[in-house]
């Protein structure tokens, strides 16, 4: 008998005995590997603009540090539409997704922790954040401002020899120096929602350290999509009541009334901003807003946003994470004579990733209907017609989900 004879017996012997985990013969570990991973994986290539090709990949040998994720479901972001029909980053080939959750099936003898000190084990559930590659100044519960916006994320990797790159796949591979969370606590609706409400968590402390946001604040939303029905149910959560919401559909803006707005402006019936800006002043039985929040990515409607906003007020503008334009503002009556206060917001800190857990939890106990923002599921090989329908705008949060 040999010695690959020897060490399948023992895995037998130990699968039989319902721990699944695996050392060789030599004493090294194999972490847990099941006999279920298949030898190759299945990835979403973006390989031309408007075309995925799903390919296979062998996976690859799990290292000490590294982690392989069953993938259960990852979230179409606008990000990824843009990339989609215009590669603004000059990405293509690459494995897209960086919404993703799924369940640990392998790890490296080295991983023991989450990036938060809670422990990890083969079946736990989890998200990734990003890739920091030893940045001493991006830490997880510092008070620092430094956000990761210039961190390596899962999603949009330069395409490389282990192409097991991106959240729209089977199966994800996490390196060694990579944010990770267990999020077994969380159900799956919820998981696929961490990395955009993680986006507005941000937003929202943005806004409170301008000191205008308060709990009795009139909070105007402009633009509800996604990005803007997220604001409004973590506004919401935290108290926040009088919340006006901006858009031009009105299906959407109903949605935003079960997210937690008091009231509603279609701007698609008023002619001007003056008239537009009335219409919002309405909305606030004759006040302007204490703090508004820019989420189209629309360079006119961010110009027009100004007018919604009272003397003193604050604005975060959210809206824009790649180039939409120029946008037109008069700096002495949008800003100066007002003496407005306005932050920008762009993706979120580890603290305010964590954070999120919370901020998920919270809002479906008092009832706020975040699963429902998931409006279409579609299997990977139907990744194309997935995100065609993210940008026919027809939908909210559209999710490739796979099967077990």
């Amino acid at each position: 008998m040999d010695q690959s004879n020897i060490e399948e017996i023992v895995r037998q012997v130990l699968n039989s005995m319902g721990d699944g985990s695996v050392k060789t013969a030599s004493g090294s570990n194999a972490s847990a590997v099941p006999t279920s991973i298949p030898k190759t994986a299945h990835v979403a290539v973006l390989t031309a603009l408007e075309h995925f090709d799903v390919k296979e990949y062998p996976i690859p040998p799990v290292g000490d540090g590294d982690i392989l994720v069953k993938v259960e479901g990852c979230g179409v972001c606008g990000t990824d539409a843009h990339e989609f029909r215009k590669d603004p980053f000059n990405l293509i080939p690459v494995a897209l997704g960086h919404e993703g959750t799924g369940t640990i099936v392998a790890m490296g003898k080295d991983v023991r922790k989450d990036s938060a000190g809670k422990d990890l084990k083969i079946g736990d559930k989890v998200v990734t954040c990003m890739i920091f590659h030893d940045n001493p100044d991006i830490t997880m519960f510092d008070l620092n401002k430094q956000n990761v916006g210039g961190a390596d994320v899962y999603g949009l990797l330069p395409d490389d020899d282990v192409h097991l790159n991106g959240w729209f796949s089977d199966y994800l591979f996490v390196r060694k120096g990579s944010t990770i969370f267990n999020v077994s606590d969380l159900d799956l609706d919820s998981r696929i929602l961490i990395e955009p409400c993680a986006v507005l968590v941000h937003a929202v402390e943005r806004a409170k350290s301008t000191g205008i946001l308060r709990f009795n604040s009139r909070v105007a939303v402009q633009g509800c999509g996604p990005i803007g029905l997220i604001c409004i149910a973590v506004l919401r959560t935290m108290g926040i009541q009088n919340i006006v919401a901006v858009d031009g559909n009105e299906q959407r803006l109903e949605f935003a009334k079960r997210m937690g707005a008091e009231r509603s402006v279609n701007f698609m019936n008023y002619k001007g901003i003056d008239a537009l800006a009335e219409a919002v002043s309405d909305a606030f039985d004759g006040h302007l807003a204490d703090f508004a929040f820019q989420c189209t990515g629309n360079p006119h409607a961010h110009s027009n946003i100004y007018h919604f906003v009272r003397n003193g007020g604050g604005l975060c503008e959210l809206g824009f994470f790649i180039n939409g334009g120029d946008a037109t503002i008069n700096p002495h009556f949008d800003i100066c004579s007002k003496e407005l206060t306005m932050v920008g917001s762009w993706v979120y800190t580890l603290r305010d990733y964590a954070t999120t857990f919370d901020f998920l939890k919270r809002a479906k106990a008092i009832g706020l209907p975040m699963s429902d923002l998931i409006t279409d599921k579609y299997p990977l090989d139907q990744i194309n017609e997935a995100l065609k329908k993210n940008l026919s705008m027809t939908g909210l949060k559209i999710a490739v989900v796979n099967k077990d």
